[in-house]
């Protein structure tokens, strides 16, 4: 997309990169964890915060080369293409938070570049009425920081996901990608190349 000025290398760069195996910050993911019967009374009463990573593959010259979107299968059966996404803890930094999420989803060995300060390209908001921001999240409505995360690892989807695929930026916005996303993710990623200069 001409007009937009590249991102230099030294973007990814600012920043350590997540060298595989648990999270090594304070968070203790195992008491901070609402129980269900919280998590439904508090996703009725208050916006949630969110984490929306959309992992890329970059060349040499720092320019976004694929996307990575993860294949789900939701409660009701249907399967869509996704990006990671997850909730925030309770005194968790967000860029644990993205770190969390992405070793989740796309294992241990991912090695994600994420800069020490973290900053999204866009922050996007899911309603439970997808009439009102076009990202839709039947449960709660939730607020989300959105970024561009490059990983160079072996990535391999764990947890709930089917399959993490890697595609262009032009088969990421063709139409049948388009209908094989939900919940917004397809304007997402459409945004998230337009923030790196990279979309078609």
């Amino acid at each position: 997309m001409r007009g937009i000025p590249r991102l230099r290398r030294s973007f990814w760069d600012n920043g350590s990169t997540h060298s595989g195996g648990a999270v090594t910050d304070s968070i203790d993911v195992k008491t901070n964890w609402l129980d269900p019967q919280t998590l439904n009374d508090v996703r009725g009463q208050v916006p949630l915060v969110y984490v929306d990573a959309v992992p890329v593959r970059v060349n040499d010259m720092g320019e976004v080369t694929h996307v990575g979107m993860l294949l789900r299968q939701a409660p009701d059966g249907s399967i869509s293409r996704t990006v990671v996404s997850g909730r925030v803890l309770l005194g968790e930094r967000i860029r644990e938070a993205i770190l969390r999420h992405l070793e989740k989803d796309l294992g241990p060995l991912a090695l994600p570049r994420v800069p020490l300060e973290p900053a999204p390209f866009t922050v996007v908001e899911y309603f439970p009425d997808p009439s009102i921001s076009g990202f839709h999240d039947p449960r709660h409505h939730a607020v989300s920081l959105a970024y561009v995360v490059p990983v160079s690892g072996d990535c391999q989807p764990t947890q709930q996901a089917l399959d993490l695929g890697w595609f262009t930026p032009t088969q990421a916005t063709s139409e049948q990608m388009v209908k094989e996303m939900t919940s917004g993710h397809d304007r997402l990623v459409r945004l998230a190349l337009a923030s790196v200069g990279q979309l078609p």
